[in-house]
């Protein structure tokens, strides 16, 4: 029996919706990944996009375990001698939460234009409002996973 691949045709998205209340973030994040790259599918090809649409909502209120919260530094550099900016966790779940998810979720994709690919299916909402009810998300519970 040959090995098939699949081809961009073969391929069908479906959406997911993620509350990330009460979830834990770097286990939700794989989760995340893990459905970005569509690793979850049979049809799996490592060079092509078989992944699928995720929506996490709730972004503000994942939670860390241990004292990351004040201990996690997200480091920034502007480019120019001295530019470099630091922000704990604390600080960025409460200006930016959905840069966080986002972020933890990239550091487990793949870093080329495919990965890039990949990270724009990823939808992430401050509150439990969004846009995409008319792409008919199938809800996934964190425990799911």
């Amino acid at each position: 029996m040959k090995t098939r691949f699949a081809k961009k045709t073969d391929i069908e998205y479906k959406w997911y919706l993620v509350d990330a209340k009460d979830a834990v973030l770097g286990r939700l994040a794989v989760k995340i990944a893990v459905c970005l790259r569509g690793k979850n599918k049979a049809i799996f090809t490592p060079n092509v996009d078989t992944g699928d649409f995720v929506v996490v909502v709730n972004a503000e209120k994942v939670r860390t375990t241990g004292k990351k919260l004040d201990d996690k530094i997200y480091y920034h550099h502007s480019g120019y001698p001295g530019g470099i900016k630091a922000k704990t966790l604390r600080e960025r779940l409460s200006k930016e939460p959905q840069k966080v998810i986002s972020d933890a979720v990239w550091g487990m994709l793949p870093k080329n234009r495919l990965g890039r690919a990949m990270l724009k299916k990823l939808k992430v909402y401050k509150g439990s409002e969004h846009p995409h009810v008319a792409q008919k998300p199938e809800i996934l519970q964190y425990k799911e996973f």
